[in-house]
């Protein structure tokens, strides 16, 4: 299944994609966040689709994506977590993986524009697959354990100012935690819906032109890896979201480093997650 939230900031309804009937979840629950996946919202979906008691959302064409997940407890992120990446970057491949948080509040809709921040001058792309969790993770033992735990996938643009997240000292998140910084959606795919997290193909292009093309076959940690990780040092909660590192092709490893600037686009695609689109605008 595909779930989604549409509508203005603050007011977005929780809906699900019945093939190209988009039903209203009002009736199940008013939000797609952690308590409906803790309370097996999932399934109660796939009952109430079989049972043919959701209502069409009337106008849903019209309206405004929002992020597939109400604002979640925690957005934890993997860095360097692909090969060709980490050697664009300058950085050793790491021998486990690497750790960062990302302030919640940074999470919009897939098709919201992107805030420059007011003193950046090396505001940088990410494509990375999302991971949804949708039940307690805590100290996860097995890779079967942490893939049973999942909710789903989405695309997610872990967007990076570089200068804040490497020359202005401390840790990472300076450069990752501005506003708008991470754009999610258009939906949250089902895990039973994705064979493989390890078989799909991540693309961004800028303006139009390629900039990433890889595949989550070169993590270097892969998704049940993450999450048995992650579980020991933090527990994991319905609703939390896991941005799993992002291929080579960032500005920040180009030679001419044409970060972002206001006015350009951006598109991003994950097989069977969707398209997102954004465009950068002043803060």
């Amino acid at each position: 299944m595909r779930f989604g939230r549409l509508g203005a900031v603050g007011r977005e309804v929780p809906v699900v994609y019945d093939n190209d009937v988009i039903r209203d979840l009002r009736p199940l629950t008013q939000d797609l966040d952690g308590a409906f996946l803790a309370g097996d919202g999932i399934g109660r979906t796939r009952d109430a689709l079989e049972r043919g008691v959701l209502p069409v959302l009337d106008g849903a064409t019209g309206l405004r994506v929002g992020a597939p997940v109400a604002r979640p407890n925690k957005v934890v992120c993997i860095g360097l977590n692909y090969r060709d990446h980490a050697a664009e970057s300058g950085a050793a491949i790491p021998v486990e993986p690497v750790v960062f948080m990302k302030d919640p509040m940074t999470v919009v809709g897939p098709f919201d524009a992107v805030k420059i921040p007011r003193a950046s001058v090396k505001t940088d792309w990410e494509v990375e697959l999302a991971i949804v969790v949708g039940s307690t993770i805590r100290y996860g033992e097995t890779r079967e354990e942490a893939l049973a735990a999942v909710a789903g996938y989405s695309i997610s643009h872990d967007v990076s100012e570089r200068e804040f997240q490497l020359e202005r000292g401390g840790q990472w998140d300076k450069g990752k935690s501005c506003e708008t910084f991470n754009p999610l959606g258009p939906y949250l795919v089902t895990a039973d819906e994705v064979a493989d997290p390890q078989d799909l193909r991540l693309r961004l292009w800028v303006n139009g032109e390629p900039r990433q093309d890889g595949t989550t076959a070169d993590m270097i940690f892969p998704v049940a890896d993450i999450l048995v990780h992650l579980s020991q040092y933090m527990v994991l909660y319905p609703g939390d979201v896991i941005n799993t590192g992002t291929p080579a092709g960032v500005a920040l490893g180009r030679p001419d480093q044409p970060y972002l600037k206001a006015g350009d686009v951006v598109d991003l695609e994950i097989t069977g997650l969707g398209h997102a689109r954004q465009t950068a605008v002043p803060a």
